[in-house]
């Protein structure tokens, strides 16, 4: 079983609009980044259509294995690693005979293949409600012997989801995010605390620069299970890269066991 996992976080402009223009700067970007012995690209929440997109989110939705996310897949083939990025989900609700909209994550294999996904599960306030139905599971997949989950932004600012997530398996929380510029303190502050206090690694992956009138932050960071930045991206477009040990999680579990003893607390203990 493969104990590494070499990652990259790419923080890509806000300024693309639709998803043409956004599938050829991630073609121009695998083309000129190096990408040797790389594992898997990790891109921003709703990287195919724009967060800040208003109503062209449903012109641009398609399903999970719509002519996007194969032009996706066929560059994760091509490249030789796997790619997860944030989309526009339409998926069709049997009961109600309609479509649904989803703010969602895919990732698909080095070889092409669907690997795993995630609806996002708590919608901020703000526009979102008025476009997307939330997720209702939080599912794992396995790459290069790390367990990952992913959680879409806002999920990731929540504890329960995090633990939820470590508590299942996960090794690696992918969280692609669309961080405004006022919201520093999440991105420096509360993803490391999040890592620390589960023993896992996160890749958080934002947009910069301007899209419609919303600033983003930037500050994507890779971050280790003892909560200190493995790298840490500016205000620009950037592309990151670190190198993961599973060995890391196995350290910083045993040091600080929070998983094991929270269970201590008078109040976890069955009645």
């Amino acid at each position: 079983m493969t104990s590494k996992l070499t990652v990259l976080v790419a923080q890509s402009p806000g300024e693309l609009v639709g998803p043409e223009a956004r599938l050829k700067w991630l073609a121009n970007t695998l083309e000129h980044c190096d990408t040797a012995a790389a594992d898997l690209l990790v891109l921003p929440e709703l990287f195919l259509t724009g967060y800040n997109a208003g109503g062209a989110l449903l012109d641009w939705s398609q399903p999970r294995t719509g002519p996007w996310a194969q032009q996706i897949a066929a560059l994760a083939k091509q490249h030789g690693l796997a790619i997860h990025y944030g989309y526009a989900e339409k998926d069709q609700n049997q009961k109600q005979n309609r479509d649904q909209l989803f703010n969602a994550a895919a990732c698909f294999g080095s070889q092409g293949q669907y690997v795993g996904g995630h609806r996002k599960l708590l919608l901020p306030p703000g526009f979102e409600a008025d476009h997307f139905a939330t997720g209702q599971d939080l599912a794992l997949f396995e790459l290069g012997g790390f367990k990952v989950a992913t959680l879409i932004c806002y999920d990731a600012e929540f504890p329960e989801t995090f633990r939820k997530a470590v508590a299942a398996g996960a090794d690696l929380v992918l969280v692609p995010t669309a961080l405004g510029a006022q919201w520093s303190v999440v991105a420096h502050k509360l993803i490391p605390t999040r890592a620390f206090e589960n023993g896992c690694f996160v890749c958080y992956a934002n947009h910069c620069g301007q899209e419609n009138g919303l600033a983003y932050l930037g500050a994507s960071c890779i971050v280790g299970p003892d909560g200190q930045e493995l790298a840490r991206a500016g205000q620009g477009s950037e592309i990151l890269r670190a190198e993961l040990h599973l060995s890391d999680i196995s350290k910083a579990r045993q040091r600080l066991p929070y998983h094991v003893d929270r269970l201590r607390l008078p109040w976890m203990r069955p009645a």
